[in-house]
């Protein structure tokens, strides 16, 4: 169903940073989908950068990889796994964007001579990106990251302020998340510092409708009301986002509230009530699954920071949705491996898996990772640079070539079995320039890739510039290397496994990007069937050597 206008709801955030507008603005996204309304998100992000694609993990948390190829911002990733609605490179747009397009347009003539200025150039601009992406949705929800009282984000947050007089002020309306600290020398929920934030937003021009309260605690009418007061909301339009031990909760906790209903009414949207059955019965398997749980061990660079897996962990616990169980996640720094050894680091684990990454530091520590899982038969999924360690490590250790390697991480290695793309090596630029998006894959019939996924050909997301040299390819398949999957168009190898292993199998591309918890993704939730049976093996294992 339709409604006659395209409604916007603007999510903004104040007092601190990763509060989880992202999140509340998926949650909202989900809620409205499941009242029968066509939903898009778009993310507004302050930072000068392009995109994120050039920034480190530990500075921005995961690169989400669109099926165009955009390189964007991690919070895509929720609004792809809330909702059914589908994100390209036109639902983020950056500062670094906004001026990038504005300065373009200046070099060309397009303005006639005239001065460039923030406003209305600028603002203008980072309007027609926002109506570029609403275009055949009956709902726009935009977030604007960043925190309100940020420099940076004034021409995003002047730019939504004009969009009201533009689509009218039944088509608009602002959401605001801020924070309810609890002082426990008090032992009091503070509101002062939301009074505040509203304070700031309104010095610019924008008066919430809406306030979403980040709590850890249920807070009262007489505290809602207060609130309401002091911001100039009707307490009826200020709810709570209470700390959650899913995020898959949330949609359900603010349905509660009656969130949905009322921004449906506010908006004067005509809709169905929501149907919540299959996000109530992912919430059960998460806190009450039949089949107890698994340790996964995640062997990477990046663990101080869990949000530079986010999709991965998110794909990790959707495998355990689809099969029923609990998957704990042991996150082990592949340095920590180079050093310790992995018999030390991931005894007990019931799989282990390598994610991506970019430069040297820690590659040996994964490759050592890879070698425990082959010769333990334990099962094992490489994602991007984790196919290509576990190339190496084949390529080492069963091969017999003692010093391959990746050219990515010794460019004199005598036998490069993971090399450059010739389609990169000339190329300058690092930004949006690796094999990115969606490419074909063929699946070999026979294979457990194939297997799992059902079908011949699928598609995946990619973030690379480093392939497996085709030179060595058929030394590798002679001595027992599987490649199971293969880029018709490009002739490069998509998939690899191995024979009389439980479960072996490596992917150039990112699977993670497209599992969500009412999907879970095939290669994920076969890999977490094939812990669950190693640690039913291990257990029935165990009382045998015992009486030994």
């Amino acid at each position: 169903m339709r409604s006659k206008k395209t409604k916007y709801i603007f999510v903004t955030g104040g007092v601190v940073s990763s509060l989880g507008k992202g999140l509340a603005s998926a949650s909202i996204g989900a809620l409205l989908e499941n009242r029968g309304l066509n939903i898009t998100l778009i993310k507004l992000d302050p930072y000068i950068n392009v995109d994120p694609g050039t920034m480190s993990p530990f500075q921005h948390g995961e690169v989400y990889v669109t099926e165009d190829g955009g390189e964007t911002d991690m919070d895509l990733g929720h609004y792809e796994r809330f909702t059914n609605a589908r994100m390209s490179r036109t639902n983020n747009f950056t500062s670094g964007r906004i001026y990038y397009s504005v300065i373009m347009k200046e070099r060309r003539g397009e303005y006639l001579g005239k001065t460039v200025q923030v406003i209305p150039h600028i603002t203008d601009e980072i309007k027609a990106s926002i109506r570029q992406a609403a275009q055949d949705v009956d709902v726009v929800i935009v977030e604007v990251g960043g925190t309100v009282g940020d420099i940076e984000s004034l021409p995003f947050l002047e730019a939504i302020r004009q969009m009201r007089y533009d689509v009218g002020s039944q088509n608009a309306v602002y959401v605001h998340l801020t924070l309810l600290p609890y002082i426990g020398a008090a032992g009091e929920v503070k509101t002062k510092p939301t009074q505040h934030s509203v304070m700031k937003l309104r010095e610019i021009g924008i008066q919430p409708d809406f306030l979403l309260c980040r709590t850890d605690r249920e807070i009262s009418r007489e505290l809602k009301d207060k609130i309401a007061m002091f911001c100039n909301v009707d307490t009826g339009n200020v709810f709570t986002s209470p700390d959650v031990k899913s995020v898959y909760e949330l949609p359900l906790e603010l349905h509660r509230q009656g969130l949905d209903e009322r921004l449906a009414e506010v908006l004067n949207i005509w809709s169905r009530a929501p149907h919540l059955e299959r996000w109530e019965n992912i919430t059960r398997r998460i806190y009450q699954p039949a089949r107890g749980e698994v340790k996964v061990g995640i062997v990477g660079k990046y663990v101080d920071l869990k949000e530079s897996y986010k999709s991965l962990n998110e794909a990790l616990l959707h495998g355990g949705i689809a099969n029923d169980v609990r998957v704990n996640l042991l996150f082990v720094d592949s340095q920590e491996v180079e050093e310790q050894g992995a018999d030390k680091l991931l005894a007990g684990v019931d799989a282990i898996l390598v994610p991506g990454g970019f430069g040297v530091r820690g590659t040996e520590g994964k490759i050592a990772a890879v070698r425990y899982a082959r010769e333990k038969k334990i099962p094992f999924f490489g994602i991007c640079l984790g196919l290509q360690m576990a190339v190496v490590e084949f390529s080492r250790s069963v091969l017999g070539l003692k010093d391959a390697n990746s050219l990515e991480f010794n460019e004199h290695t005598p036998h490069p079995v993971v090399t450059l793309m010739e389609s990169q090596v000339k190329v300058q630029d690092k930004g949006g320039t690796m094999r990115l998006g969606s490419y074909a894959c063929a699946l070999q019939p026979g294979t457990l890739s194939h297997r799992l996924y059902a079908q011949d050909t699928v598609q995946e997301r990619h973030r690379h510039r480093y392939e497996v040299n085709n030179t060595y390819r058929g030394r590798l398949q002679e001595a027992g290397l599987i490649i199971s999957g293969h880029n018709p168009d490009l002739n490069l190898v998509e998939m690899i496994e191995l024979k009389d292993h439980p479960f072996f199998i490596g992917c150039q591309s990112h699977p993670e990007f497209k599992s969500k918890p009412f999907a879970p993704h095939p290669l994920f939730s076969g890999f977490i069937k094939a812990a669950l049976t190693q640690r039913d093996s291990t257990r029935e294992a165990t009382p045998v050597q015992a009486a030994s």
